[in-house]
């Protein structure tokens, strides 16, 4: 993604081919240099997402940084079993992700079963503001029928 800040909105319907690739929507595509590398994450069940590495990967170091002195401070002594869990999450929510020209990406063994799509099956690829989100596509529904009466509030939530 660019380094300027923009607003990654919209929503397509994309197929995964018979070796679970998949070719993101130009608009979207476009936010990613030429082979770039990214980070796919596993965000709620059904939904991944696709983020810049560079982006992600600081975002990351901060916050673990933090995590990192609360620790070494004594401060998490009484949170080791929260502390193991957040450890074992940790190690499976993130991957790092190659695009290939044109916005291909091989959805990968693990985020496969995360999402639980099959080879062939069609997926929802959606702007999420800050990151692009891959979902399966019942999921999206859910997603979307629980929260869209709340939007007018969000949008005038974060628009003053």
């Amino acid at each position: 993604m660019t380094q300027e800040k923009q607003l990654i909105i919209g929503e397509f319907r994309r197929k995964l081919d018979d070796r679970f690739r998949l070719s993101l929507p130009s608009e979207f595509a476009d936010l990613f240099p030429e082979k770039s590398d990214c980070v796919i994450v596993k965000e709620r069940p059904g939904c991944v997402s696709l983020w810049e590495q560079k982006n992600w990967q600081e975002n990351l170091n901060d916050q673990i940084g933090l995590i990192q002195t609360r620790l070494k401070l004594g401060q998490l002594s009484q949170k080791m079993s929260e502390l193991q869990s957040f450890g074992r999450l940790l190690s499976t929510r993130y991957r790092p992700l190659q695009l290939a020209g044109r916005g291909r990406l091989v959805l990968p063994e693990g985020f496969r079963e995360f999402l639980a799509v099959e080879a062939e099956n069609e997926v929802m690829i959606i702007g999420a503001g800050t990151c692009v989100e891959i979902w399966r596509p019942q999921k999206w529904i859910q997603y979307v029928e629980k929260r869209i009466p709340r939007f007018q509030k969000l949008f005038e939530k974060l628009s003053h």
